[in-house]
């Protein structure tokens, strides 16, 4: 799996004019599913979403608290093209899952996810859909990380 994660103070997802999802002060997470993403990616990749310490305590300590310590926010917005590659001038993107078993792999994903922290502090938008995805970075802080560089 791939993220790409930015600490936001808010975040909203938009399909067809209808807000799907949104969060105050938290993260928005861009994942992408890699074709041979296991349990084991899964279950790195929430740890880290959740754990990392990307908040501050305070002024003296900036990177100190994390999304769980602050009782934040999490915004998942699934993103295939994650796992793009270029041929040529064109986008290929066989790495990543076929969409039907993504779309079981990301629903357990966010239920994975609410049952490791609060199911109220997780929303999404919706899978394969054309999203707006609209968010004010916090810092700005955006940080990728990939299950397969651990």
């Amino acid at each position: 799996m791939r993220v790409v994660l930015q600490r936001v103070t808010r975040a909203a997802v938009t399909v067809s004019d209808e807000v799907v999802g949104s969060i105050g002060k938290g993260l928005c997470v861009l994942v992408g599913i890699h074709r041979d993403d296991t349990e084991e990616d899964m279950k790195y990749i929430i740890r880290k979403i959740l754990n990392l310490r990307i908040f501050p305590a305070s002024e003296q300590k900036p990177w100190d608290k994390s999304v769980m310590d602050l009782d934040l926010e999490v915004l998942s917005v699934s993103q295939f093209t994650l796992y793009g590659q270029f041929k040529g001038n064109k986008l290929d993107f066989h790495t990543a899952m076929a969409p039907t078993e993504a779309s079981k792999f990301y629903e357990t994903f966010l239920e994975s996810m609410k049952k490791a922290y609060k199911p109220e502090k997780i929303q999404d938008g919706k899978f394969a859909a054309m999203m707006s995805v609209d968010l004010v970075n916090d810092g700005p802080v955006t940080i990728t990380f990939d299950s397969k560089e651990k």
